[in-house]
């Protein structure tokens, strides 16, 4: 059984209050040895539950914090100062997700650039990795990052979805690229080019579960131990072994996050 690594998943939503315990038993049984919650702003004075997770179960659970570019437009100021103690906390790994998404508009952009401006300054700040999320926006993205600069933790695109010219980008950006099960996707030919050629030392595996379950179980609720199927597909585009991939992409991850 391949060891393995969630660097992305939300395992705080209520898609799993009824049976969360049952959903990390299959996650151990599939060969996960660690899954990174992302923390995300909620409502005023929550950033829900994943960090309680992780503090509960520290040996398999660790958390990220940070405010989505969907709410970004509606975190009060006292909410940042929280977020800023609370991404200095020794149990945090990483600032985000953070980013851009001009797909939905939840927030104007305007906000969602302050937002991820105000994120990259965060984690500079506290010396850890920054996630980023990222739809339709590249350009602008792009742009920030040239004018903030990555924090020196470095950082990840989270559920990257893009051919090898988007990927070399923010490869050379000093980024780690995320692959979730859109890899598996049949559309996703210039997805999996790009994995094909991306360096084996910066990439990392993920489900970003609720969404985005690979196939075949596509169309129902995503859950940690689904990963194991990205897993097989990108052991399929590098022509190694399964366990091969578990064994990098969750040194990678350990190393981005600075994981036990």
């Amino acid at each position: 059984m391949p060891r393995l690594l969630d660097s992305h998943a939300h395992l705080d939503r209520e898609d799993y209050a009824g049976d969360r315990d049952e959903v990390i038993a299959r996650a151990v049984a599939a060969g996960l040895s660690r899954m990174v919650l992302v923390g995300l702003w909620r409502a005023p004075g929550s950033f829900g539950d994943a960090l309680e997770l992780a503090t509960a179960r520290p040996d398999l659970f660790s958390a990220t914090v940070g405010v989505h570019p969907h709410e970004s437009v509606d975190v009060p100021e006292a909410d940042w100062a929280a977020l800023e103690a609370l991404a200095a906390d020794r149990r945090v790994v990483g600032v985000g997700e953070t980013g851009l998404d001009f797909h939905y508009d939840h927030s104007p952009r305007a906000v969602q650039e302050a937002a991820f401006r105000r994120s990259l300054q965060l984690a500079r700040a506290v010396e850890k990795p920054v996630v980023i999320h990222l739809r339709e926006a590249d350009d602008v993205c792009a742009r920030v990052l040239a004018e903030e600069g990555l924090p020196a933790a470095g950082g990840v695109m989270h559920c990257f979805t893009g051919g090898w010219e988007r990927a070399k980008a923010w490869l050379d950006a000093g980024l780690h690229l995320s692959i979730a099960g859109v890899v598996t996707f049949k559309s996703a030919d210039d997805l999996r080019e790009a994995v094909r050629r991306a360096p084996r030392d910066r990439v990392l595996v993920e489900t970003d579960c609720p969404f985005l379950s690979p196939v075949p179980f596509r169309g129902k609720r995503n859950e940690p131990a689904f990963v194991a199927k990205t897993a097989e597909k990108v052991a399929e585009l590098w022509g190694v072994s399964v366990d091969e991939v578990g064994e990098r992409t969750t040194e990678n991850a350990r190393r981005l996050f600075r994981l036990p």
